[in-house]
């Protein structure tokens, strides 16, 4: 199964997170690759290493673009496709049932890996595997091969009035 979870909305990777953690609660292996996000430590990072069953790994200088962001576009094209890499080999391998492929959509938006890279692999998964993207942008034909879609929708944000993220609610 392809699961997609995109939108202006809060709550995407807290839904794969959410998957995940049901999936381990029924003995299944999980692994989550990370695109975009950069190396600082997020909340549910601290609590993965304390769970058996599920691992993670960020392939990511952080938020393309943002005013922060001192990379060149093509530093962040080369961990997309270290990402884009770990996550073909997560899907071939036996030991993961469910990988989540967070803020994929993203990479594919900011031109770090092409869609059709993305395509193959929803389109190679074994079927006994669970698939998990995540992401704002709205991709067509992610969520046309996807087998189930939520779409997060922004009613309202903290951000609107300028308060920023909240340390193990936000990340």
């Amino acid at each position: 199964m392809t699961i997609t979870y995109y939108g202006d909305g809060k709550g995407k990777t807290t839904a794969a997170l959410g998957l995940a953690l049901r999936a381990i609660g029924d003995g299944k292996n999980v692994k989550i690759i990370q695109f975009i996000k950069g190396d600082w430590c997020s909340s549910e990072e601290e609590s993965i290493k304390k769970i058996k069953g599920i691992e993670i790994e960020k392939f990511g200088l952080g938020f393309v673009g943002a005013p922060c962001d001192h990379h060149k576009h093509s530093d962040h094209e080369y961990c997309a496709k270290l990402g884009l890499n770990a996550a073909q080999k997560a899907i071939n391998s036996p030991k993961y049932d469910v990988v989540v492929l967070d803020e994929i959509n993203w990479a594919i938006q900011e031109y770090l890996i092409k869609e059709g890279k993305v395509v193959d692999l929803i389109k190679n998964c074994p079927k006994e595997k669970t698939l998990v993207l995540t992401g704002a942008p709205k991709i067509k034909e992610l969520i046309e091969l996807s087998d189930l879609v939520t779409q997060m929708k922004k009613i309202k944000h903290p951000y609107d009035k300028g308060i920023n993220a909240i340390r193990g609610i936000d990340f």
